[in-house]
């Protein structure tokens, strides 16, 4: 729980730093394995996280939307296009870093047993990775159907209004289910 015993302090600290630790780390570690700058070919062969998150959210959206017949083809590492139609470039933005690095550091800044913060760091990024799939698959929709997301804004602005509703959702669920073993 955040507020038991006064731990208030440690919790932000813990949690700032996590975040911290995992978004820039993130970031450093992807821009190792570009062939930029300070390109490592033993970072991007082995530790090139964003490249295996990119792949798994590409096909799992391929998956997605061939649930309703609609074929995709992949035409590079990053994109992903409807035959004659328009494609996703699915970057380092798209991969939805930010909402994982706050999930995780949440998690581990939490006064909680061990294996429950396991268990629902697990399940927590499963859900962001789960809305990220559903979005890029909207994204590709939209652009093939000409169809506008509501209120002007764009899909990142709805990828993090809902990322951020699972979240607290998740919090709250988190929360309760710890209070019954503490």
């Amino acid at each position: 729980m955040i507020i038991a015993k006064n731990n208030f302090l440690r919790f932000v600290i813990v949690f700032a730093l996590v975040f911290l630790f995992c978004y820039f780390g993130a970031l450093f570690i992807t821009g190792l394995a570009v062939k930029r700058g300070m390109y490592s070919s033993f970072v991007a062969n082995y530790f090139d996280v964003a490249g295996w998150l990119r792949t798994s959210l590409i096909v799992a959206t391929k998956l997605f939307v061939s649930f309703f017949n609609i074929e995709t083809i992949r035409t590079s590492d990053y994109v992903l296009q409807i035959p004659a139609s328009n494609g996703i470039r699915i970057v380092y933005s798209c991969l939805g870093f930010g909402v994982m690095s706050f999930w995780t550091a949440y998690i581990i800044a939490t006064v909680a047993p061990r294996t429950k913060k396991i268990l629902w760091l697990f399940i927590g990024l499963l859900i962001i990775w789960f809305i990220n799939v559903l979005r890029i698959s909207m994204v590709l929709l939209a652009g093939n159907k000409g169809w506008k997301f509501p209120m002007g804004w764009d899909h990142h602005t709805w990828f993090n209004i809902v990322a951020y509703l699972g979240i607290f959702a998740m919090m709250y669920f988190f929360e309760k289910n710890i209070k019954k073993t503490i």
